[in-house]
């Protein structure tokens, strides 16, 4: 058995789950590497990541270095002597970072890959419909997640399922596959398997202001998907045309009504109690709902106020 002496690498909540799992299960981990604390809020007080939070309520040394290539970062790295790095969750490393510990530095990654490489693989899974995904573990190369598979696990999508539950599900699932490369790495190298790319392959775009837009034109299952897949963040948005209102709208929660109709996309039928916008073969049945400045509202909170011209749509 190979006497690990691992540094941890991550930054948001989904990479929290992993480092516990290491903490709890005994590990060394000489070392957290975690993003700058950065300005947040009205006050802009400094806030810190969710890996540092936790990496300080058990005493962790942590590093937050704003260049990774930085000659005082590299010694301060080194100096920490580990054999094994590992990353959920961060940004690209130089080669001179992964290439420093012995046993190499692997990545766990929300996809199962080759299909979504990129920054946003839980997002992107659910808008194309998927109706399985999974997390891999690797070895890092030079290029963004391309480097050789250790191991693989999936999970189905569920009909209803959103980003936000799906991350969940994957942190969980994630933080007991990185325990398993883990322990192969203790025993020895761990058998690998170069990644082939299918000539079909799907990429986890970053997400940005035109892809999370709605497309009211697209199909009645592409629109619910497109919805699911962003919420709760950073959330699908639209244009809502309602009398002299023009108003940038986001959408956290909808289901779908197959339905024969004659109205323009895009329009709305609304009641006291729903709200849905006319859609090719159906309805987009809107559950929640948020206006600019606004808190988001169910839709029976969001009707009770709010009151559409006949001619109402969303763009």
């Amino acid at each position: 058995m190979k006497n690990l002496r691992i540094v941890f690498m991550g930054t948001p909540d989904f990479a929290v789950a992993t480092l516990k799992a290491l903490v709890e299960n005994h590990y060394h981990v000489v070392g957290v590497i975690t993003a700058p604390d950065k300005p947040a809020g009205r006050g802009q007080k400094l806030s810190e990541s969710a890996v540092k939070q936790y990496a300080a309520s058990q005493n962790l040394k942590i590093l937050q270095p704003t260049n990774l290539k930085n000659e005082a970062f590299l010694q301060e790295l080194k100096s920490l002597n580990a054999n094994l790095q590992i990353v959920v969750a961060f940004r690209m490393l130089p080669e001179a970072v992964w290439k420093m510990p012995e046993y190499g530095t692997f990545n766990l990654h929300a996809s199962l890959l080759p299909n979504y490489r990129g920054a946003a693989p839980i997002n992107w899974a659910i808008i194309n419909g998927e109706i399985k995904t999974g997390v891999s573990t690797f070895f890092i190369d030079d290029k963004i997640d391309t480097g050789d598979m250790i191991l693989q696990e999936e999970i189905q999508i569920d009909f209803e399922e959103h980003a936000g539950s799906l991350h969940d599900k994957l942190m969980e699932l994630g933080s007991q596959l990185v325990l398993k490369t883990v322990a192969l790495i203790e025993k020895g190298q761990p058998e690998t398997v170069p990644q082939k790319d299918p000539a079909n392959i799907k990429t986890a775009y970053k997400l940005d202001r035109d892809n999370c837009k709605i497309d009211w034109n697209g199909s009645l299952d592409s629109i619910y998907n497109h919805i699911r897949g962003l919420s709760p963040y950073p959330a699908a948005w639209c244009t809502l045309i309602n009398g002299t209102d023009e108003l940038d709208v986001k959408i956290y929660k909808a289901e779908k009504e197959i339905a024969h109709h004659s109205k323009s996309i895009g329009s709305i039928v609304s009641t006291k109690n729903e709200l849905k916008v006319a859609v090719e073969n159906g309805y987009i049945i809107i559950k929640e709902i948020k206006l600019p400045g606004k808190r988001t509202m169910d839709i029976k909170s969001f009707l009770n106020g709010y009151k559409f011209e006949a001619d109402a749509k969303m763009l």
